[in-house]
């Protein structure tokens, strides 16, 4: 098997990935400054003049790099001996991206392969973890023997998944999850209203577009956009089971009473939602460039601070919100409201914690050092390191009360906004196992975006107004906070792991070619009704819908019997 033999072949084989030029060294002339370190993993790994290891990574996600010599990642390699040199997805897709490294045989140390998951397990690309983890107890006790059960393939476990780990209870603040978002500066305007409904959604802006057609430099403003670009189209298709009110099982709907799976694609509330978009978009409210642009577009647009509107993710627009603060414009701050289609309906927008087993981060036969990987994310869960990852160093990006509660200064909120400064200055290592929640000092939050004092102190003006005038103090309190998770939630983390190769599997990815076909026909017909009629009729003419939702039925009794310890 092929293998990437430096730092810089890797670099190489990504720009090339990528489509674009690239510069630099190869094996051959490497400049670094070290040699190399024979290891128990069967090769060796590049190491500098102090003895730190450089380790590569690739996460097929869009994600900022940090600057070389960035603080807190070498105060953090200081600390353990080791670094990572992180990539992330340009210009391709996750699928794309994998499929390159596949046919080359060629990976870095660790991968989160996205939705190419599958394929690197296919082409054993990755190692089993917990052949090893032993010796690594950080890692082995990230999760619960049951919850690690959950995440084995074929018997061992080959990914991490990151995200969605609670120490001691959720500290949440930010609602990181779906809703309908709105500009602060659209609800101030009508004196802050209660917004319940999707038509009160829709009246807001359209009142607020006709009396502010510009923002106060000439720039038209935006209604609402509608993002569709590849993986990311669950931003046009997906609302409907939120608006009858029920949380992100993202395929399906699980009826609470009978426990089986409903496509949420064919109820009358996704017909009377897709109605609605087609009315705005005829009005004008929707970006009529909406179907058309990329992800990159999309983000370039919130950006700006036009756009009034759109449902999507938080982590999905995350750097135009800082696009958008970092020119002073906190008025043009995003936050959720809990549409539903009708009053009456208790919305579960936010469901808290959940953990995702269909992808994670995981290391690559490529390694030439997997003890060493192992260490470097095994010393990543170590308490100190932790409050590195999440906070920074003290006294420089947080300080401690006589209390021992963090806080922050203007200066330092202000810089952790800053992403240039970000790039220099800070590494959360953000796609490697990370806690929510508490810190393990069991006394302040793990981050300081869910510190609540430090938290409420950080929100720009505008948006501490908002919050203040709907008696909140959070973004996730602007939601409904759901209860208990059902056992069976989330059943994304199993159609997650569906592929072409099992009826269920094609089902699924027959009705995403459908969907990604005909929703943007629907929304911009000038025949609502004959459009949305055509799309039914193609719908349940490709897909086996039955075939489905049986799969998931499946799923959900057998994970309700594993909550009721029945098997």
């Amino acid at each position: 098997m092929k293998k990437i033999k430096s730092i810089a072949a890797f670099t190489l084989a990504l720009a090339m990935m990528a489509g674009m030029g690239a510069c630099g060294k190869t094996d051959s002339d490497s400049d670094s400054k070290g040699g190399s370190a024979n290891n128990a993993g069967g090769g060796s790994v590049e190491v500098d003049e102090d003895g730190i290891k450089t380790f590569t990574a690739f996460f097929a996600v869009p994600g900022n790099e940090v600057d070389k010599g960035n603080r807190v990642q070498e105060a953090i390699a200081k600390e353990i001996g080791a670094r990572c040199e992180m990539k992330w997805l340009t210009g391709q897709t996750a699928d794309e991206a994998v499929g390159i490294m596949i046919a080359g045989e060629e990976y870095p140390d660790f991968i989160d392969g996205s939705t190419g998951y599958s394929k690197l397990l296919d082409a054993g690309a990755l190692i089993p973890l917990d052949e090893y983890w032993d010796d690594y107890p950080n890692i082995k006790n990230f999760y619960s023997e049951a919850e690690w059960n959950s995440v084995k393939v074929d018997g061992h476990v080959y990914i991490v998944p990151q995200f969605g780990n609670d120490y001691m209870y959720s500290t949440d603040c930010v609602h990181n999850d779906e809703a309908f978002w709105i500009q602060t500066r659209v609800l101030k305007w009508d004196n802050y209203p209660k917004i319940e409904t999707l038509d009160e959604y829709f009246d807001l802006i359209e009142r607020y577009l006709e009396a502010n057609p510009t923002m106060e430099d000439g720039t038209p403003n935006i209604g609402y956009e509608i993002l569709c670009d590849d993986w990311r189209y669950f931003c046009l298709e997906n609302a409907p089971f939120f608006l009858d009110g029920y949380p992100n099982d993202g395929c399906c709907i699980v009826d609470r009473d009978t426990h089986k799976a409903i496509d949420y694609n064919t109820t009358p509330t996704a017909k009377r939602y897709f109605q609605k978009l087609n009315e705005e978009y005829k009005k004008g409210i929707i970006d009529p460039e909406t179907f058309t642009m990329n992800y990159d577009t999309y983000i370039s647009k919130l950006s700006t601070g036009r756009v009034c509107g759109m449902v999507d993710q938080h982590w999905d627009f995350n750097d135009a919100e800082l696009a958008i603060k970092s020119q002073g414009l906190d008025d043009n701050t995003y936050v959720p409201v809990g549409v539903v289609i009708d009053k009456g309906i208790e919305e579960h927008y936010h469901s808290g914690s959940t953990l995702d087993v269909s992808n994670g981060v995981g290391i690559t036969t490529s390694c030439k050092d997997i003890p060493g990987a192992l260490k470097f994310m095994n010393d990543l869960l170590d308490p100190k390191i932790l409050t590195l990852r999440n906070w920074g160093e003290k006294d420089v990006d947080y300080l401690v009360g006589d209390d021992g509660i963090f806080y922050r200064t203007d200066e330092m909120r202000s810089n952790a906004n800053d992403q240039t400064y970000i790039n220099a200055n800070l590494c959360p290592y953000a796609y490697f196992p990370n806690y929510k929640g508490m810190d393990h000092d069991e006394i302040n939050a793990c981050n300081p975006s869910s510190q609540p004092s430090e938290f409420y102190e950080s929100l720009p003006e505008p948006v501490k107004e908002c919050f203040d005038a709907y008696g909140v103090q959070t973004y996730v309190q602007m939601t409904n906070k759901s209860g208990e998770n059902a056992p069976w939630y989330p059943m994304w983390s199993y159609s997650n792991t569906f592929t072409a190769d099992t009826d269920y599997g094609l089902a699924k990815v027959n009705m995403d070619e459908v969907k990604h076909e005909y929703l943007p026909k629907v929304v911009i017909a000038d025949d609502f009704d004959a459009a949305w009629d055509e799309y039914m009729s193609v719908y349940n003419e490709r897909c086996d819908i039955d075939c489905y939702l049986n799969a998931l039925d499946t799923e959900i009794q057998r994970r309700i019997d594993v909550a009721e310890g029945n098997s």
